[in-house]
């Protein structure tokens, strides 16, 4: 399996960023072909210090690396990762990476 973890940064405007994510943007992410899995965090992100640099995690499984690349290079991809510009005001780290179950 494969992950994509975008990391959300505080927005400028928590209200629109939950109403515009949720509202739309997971909807919209949801057509990749591709995707196995969609998971968010629920509450605040937090580090073991206290408060993080974090307002939402987004966890996307699919098979493979490949896999991810593909849906990304996908018209529905390249439309999700267009839509980050409409509610995304601060900042997402996206990070790619292959796992294994121990």
């Amino acid at each position: 399996m494969a992950k994509l973890l975008a990391l959300y940064k505080h927005p400028q405007n928590p209200a629109h960023f939950e109403a515009y994510y949720y509202g739309t943007h997971v909807p919209l992410a949801k057509t990749v072909a591709g995707l196995r899995r969609y998971e968010v965090s629920t509450g605040p992100v937090a580090t073991p210090q206290g408060t993080s640099q974090y307002h939402l995690i987004a966890e996307l499984t699919f098979d493979s690396i490949a896999a991810i690349g593909k849906a990304l290079a996908s018209s529905e991809g390249q439309a999700t990762g267009a839509d980050l510009a409409n509610f995304a005001t601060g900042g997402v780290d996206l990070l790619v990476f292959d796992t294994t179950e121990l």
